[in-house]
């Protein structure tokens, strides 16, 4: 069955982790702890991390006392940037089914689908990790 919003595997790991991590703020988090929640491969975690690291949105301590920890306040990262860095930029407007011409004079659909996928951006930019601690 199709889904109406689906979202990537990296999207899920990335948003879960760093509610995990921002559960556990101020202390650091290792990839390990993170795999070890979320039931994931290390290996892609790590990947994910590193992406967030340089995205500015964690930090990355090397050593034995290392592990990640959020760059700035739960309260101001929000899931549309981390949905937008592992899925690409959100487009708000245009044709949910990619089409540059109608063949209606005037889309029959177009403001109430408009509505409704500002109305889904705007929640996901509302939404900060601060929200799920």
């Amino acid at each position: 069955m199709s889904k109406l919003l689906n979202l990537s595997e990296a999207t899920y790991l990335a948003l879960h982790g760093l509610v995990h991590l921002a559960s556990k703020t101020p202390d650091r988090v290792s990839v390990r702890e993170i795999a070890q929640v979320l039931q994931a491969s290390e290996a892609h975690l790590s990947k994910i991390f590193q992406k967030l690291t340089r995205a500015g949105i964690v930090n990355s301590v090397r050593g034995p006392q290392g592990g990640f920890e959020l760059s700035r306040s739960p309260k101001h990262v929000s899931f549309l940037e981390i949905i937008e860095l592992f899925e690409g930029e959100i487009e708000v407007t245009g044709c949910p089914f990619g089409k540059k011409h109608c063949v209606f004079r005037t889309c029959i659909i177009d403001a109430e689908v408009a509505i409704a996928t500002k109305t889904i951006y705007d929640r996901f930019k509302n939404m900060v990790l601060a929200d799920f601690m």
